[in-house]
């Protein structure tokens, strides 16, 4: 088995930036989810409510983040000022972040038509995982709940031959919004992973991960017109186990080192789940 594909989302639910390689350590994919737009309120703001984020590219640089909306209208971001914060909530957890400029969040506001604001994980911000799942003390930025989101090539062929046989078509990998992706042919061979390793980096997987309205949409446009694989998750990948109740496709994984990673890198299978995850049957 190896590496397949390697995503960051820079900004939280906006479109995802492919690579070649990324540094790890034990936040996750170096660049991932350091930013995020919240409402006046702090709370956080994503796809679910605002599908139009999926229109939204957010590159960073050295001295600046260049933010493109894919009508052709962009804005070049300076660093925030990190004395300017604000608490914000991402679900049950609150974060001093660093907000941009009253100039950044008003076009902001006036690209979307509601009021947004652009807040930054920065140095001074601490949020960490869940321990009941990922273990004491590991720190995590403005993901939904843990550091890195493993996919497998068999899993989503098999999600896509149901869909096939059902008439519904098929779906890319993008909807799932994957960090790294792992070329296996086995479906489903990742619900007996306990822990993998990625050039010397240990990963263990510690939560199958529930899926949402997020997979219906198009993640180019928004639309949820199309394809919808939440049927076929329905069929074959609902959870047995009343800890994370809903569809499953993916896993969640915390590193538990730090260093490099790349396409092609070969993975291995370190320890395993036995009794792997209940899935109820149809």
């Amino acid at each position: 088995m190896q590496v397949s594909q390697l995503n960051i989302y820079p900004l939280k639910s906006a479109r995802g930036i492919p690579l070649p390689a990324a540094a790890i350590d034990a936040r996750g994919l170096g660049g991932d989810r350091r930013m995020m737009l919240t409402g006046p309120d702090g709370h956080f703001v994503t796809q679910r409510e605002l599908p139009d984020l999926a229109r939204l590219t957010a590159l960073p640089a050295t001295s600046h983040l260049m933010l493109r909306l894919d009508d052709g209208r962009e804005m070049m971001v300076a660093p925030p000022h990190p004395e300017r914060r604000m608490d914000v909530a991402v679900w049950k957890s609150i974060v001093s972040a660093a907000v941009a400029d009253d100039s950044v969040n008003a076009r902001l506001s006036d690209w979307f038509g509601r009021e947004l604001k652009l807040v930054f994980f920065d140095g001074a911000a601490q949020r960490t995982a869940s321990a009941e799942w990922a273990g004491p003390e590991t720190p995590v930025s403005f993901a939904d709940g843990y550091q890195v989101l493993v996919t497998t090539t068999g899993s989503l062929s098999a999600l896509n031959a149901d869909m096939a046989a059902h008439g519904e078509g098929s779906v890319g990998m993008e909807r799932f919004r994957p960090n790294i992706v792992i070329d296996c042919d086995e479906a489903w061979a990742e619900d007996g992973w306990a822990a993998i390793e990625i050039a010397g980096v240990r990963l263990d997987l510690v939560k199958p991960c529930s899926r949402c309205i997020i997979t219906t949409q198009d993640q180019q446009t928004g639309s949820r017109e199309g394809a919808s694989p939440m049927p076929a998750m329905g069929r074959l990948r609902m959870s047995a186990d009343r800890r994370v109740p809903g569809p499953l496709f993916g896993w969640n994984a915390v590193p538990r080192g730090e260093g490099k990673i790349a396409i092609g890198d070969a993975v291995t299978v370190l320890d395993t789940r036995a009794e792997g995850w209940a899935i109820k049957q149809r």
